[in-house]
């Protein structure tokens, strides 16, 4: 059983930059996508980002340009850097890793598509 977990969280205002990781308890190369998810109060939880490895990326529209995903193979880390922070990106984000390479944006997309899912840490961003 895999374990992800999160960390990096917290309170930030507006314009400001948070970073999360992400361990994994398993060596990076059987996790072949991992991804980063959302969840607002009253909402659905939803997707925010994901890498393949070695190198592919893909966001979601409401974060390019400000939310950055990227990987440390040696740590079996993945890191989700976020600038310029919005309010309305408040919720608690969730990692979570598949064991396909999911390079195809709807796949991407679709929680079912995922494994593994960490315990999920909090972002709140005050304006």
């Amino acid at each position: 059983q895999v374990q992800l977990v999160e960390s990096g969280g917290g309170l930030v205002q507006a314009g400001g930059s948070l970073r999360l990781s992400c361990a994994a308890s398993e060596r990076a190369f059987s996790l072949y996508t991992m991804g980063w998810f959302r969840q607002a109060p009253g909402k659905e939880r939803e997707f925010v980002a994901r890498f393949a490895w070695p190198s592919s990326t893909y966001y979601v529209d409401s974060v390019k340009g400000r939310f950055t995903i990227s990987a440390d193979t040696a740590k079996n880390t993945v890191y989700l850097q976020m600038n310029s922070l919005k309010p309305e990106d408040t919720a608690v984000y969730y990692c979570a890793a598949s064991r396909q390479q999911l390079l195809d944006s709807r796949r991407s997309r679709d929680r079912s598509t995922y494994d593994y899912w960490g315990q999920g840490t909090q972002v709140t961003v005050s304006s």
